[in-house]
């Protein structure tokens, strides 16, 4: 028998169980799934567990490999694996699809664990069930052995749209990325920012609903708006555009598109409050971000965001521009008279998601289907 078919290690006469970290869009840095992957495998890394051996799978895996070493195995990605005839063969004692929609799946019937971010797909690609993109996710929660859901927002939706196997199901909320704070105290933003201004990040999409932000801003002369993240969109250009220049608010709205760590962190710091009134989220680490940093949040009363908020921060109901107005300077009022206190209630309420307590829980997972 060939030794690459032996998915294991032995150390001594101790069988290691072998877990495969489905972990492709690891290559999106940029992107939610990509933040995801990172900070994951990084919290697993931390975890420093010597009862199982995970494989890293990645299109590029020498940067993983250069910060993680010899700590984990890895597997490089081909578009070929998308394909059934030449899908990886290799029988892992677990298979963790970390990113719900690739096409990548194992050739073996091996115990598997689905991540569920979301099911937006159903409104942003097709409410039809028969869809490819509905078939393929149905297909997944079919040969699951465990579900994670990043939320409770998540798990509900999967149930009420699709038909979710009897297994077990968990509910692992995201860490926040800015645990630590890394910006250096001399740092200044590529495009600097004068006067007051309200912050958001995210990509640039109907679903981000960043146009209603500019409606608002028209009643809110003293701030202005910085938007960063993937501005390279159809939406940027018409919806987004169309509302600055119904406005004439070019002056007030500064979009930088992607951005540094070192960037977004310093906007997070200087920004008045932050804004996001995301249509739908399966998670949203964004407002945690900014609560790490003791800033007021103003966020959609909908999908998740009432889960990673809290009782913390200001919710949007709707999305008139008036409406938006109000919430935002009342909240502003009431921050501003206990500025200290809150800043360090938001903080605290940040501190509460971790990487290292969501690896954890994810190794549990891995442990209740080797054990």
């Amino acid at each position: 028998m060939n030794n690459q078919e032996f998915s294991f290690i032995f150390v001594g006469m101790s069988r290691i169980p072998s877990i495969f970290l489905e972990s492709h869009n690891i290559k999106n840095p940029f992107s939610g799934f990509g933040q995801f992957n990172y900070h994951l495998i990084k919290g697993i890394y931390e975890a420093k567990i010597s009862d199982l051996r995970c494989t890293l799978y990645a299109k590029n895996p020498t940067p993983l490999q250069e910060e993680f070493g010899n700590y984990f195995d890895y597997k490089k990605y081909y578009t070929l694996h998308r394909r059934a005839p030449f899908r990886i063969r290799k029988k892992y004692d677990v298979w963790h699809s970390l990113n719900q929609n690739l096409k990548v799946e194992p050739h073996h019937d091996i115990p598997y664990i689905l991540t569920v971010h979301d099911v937006n797909f159903i409104d942003e690609v097709s409410t039809d069930m028969h869809h490819e993109s509905n078939q393929r996710f149905q297909a997944k929660l079919d040969r699951s052995h465990a579900i994670t859901y990043i939320s409770k927002y998540s798990q509900a939706s999967t149930h009420k749209y699709f038909n979710v196997p009897n297994v077990p199901e968990y509910i692992i909320y995201n860490g926040n990325t800015l645990e630590t704070i890394t910006l250096p105290e001399d740092h200044i933003s590529k495009i600097p920012i004068e006067g007051p201004f309200l912050f958001s990040i995210g990509e640039f999409s109907e679903r981000k609903n960043f146009h209603s932000l500019v409606e608002m801003l028209a009643l809110v002369p003293e701030y202005k708006l910085v938007l960063s993240g993937n501005s390279n969109t159809t939406y940027a250009k018409i919806a987004l555009q169309e509302a600055i220049d119904k406005h004439q608010l070019q002056d007030r709205i500064i979009i930088t598109g992607k951005i540094s760590e070192f960037d977004k962190q310093y906007y997070l710091k200087h920004c008045t409050a932050f804004v996001f009134p995301s249509l739908r989220e399966g998670f949203g680490i964004p407002p945690i971000e900014a609560m790490r940093f003791g800033k007021p949040v103003f966020i959609s009363n909908n999908t998740s965001l009432p889960e990673v908020g809290g009782t913390h921060a200001f919710y949007w109901d709707h999305y008139d521009p008036e409406y938006m107005a109000t919430v935002l300077k009342e909240g502003l009022a009431e921050y501003f008279k206990n500025e200290n206190t809150l800043s360090k209630t938001y903080i605290t309420h940040a501190q509460q998601f971790s990487w290292a307590k969501a690896a954890q829980q994810y190794i549990d997972v891995y442990r209740s289907l080797t054990s």
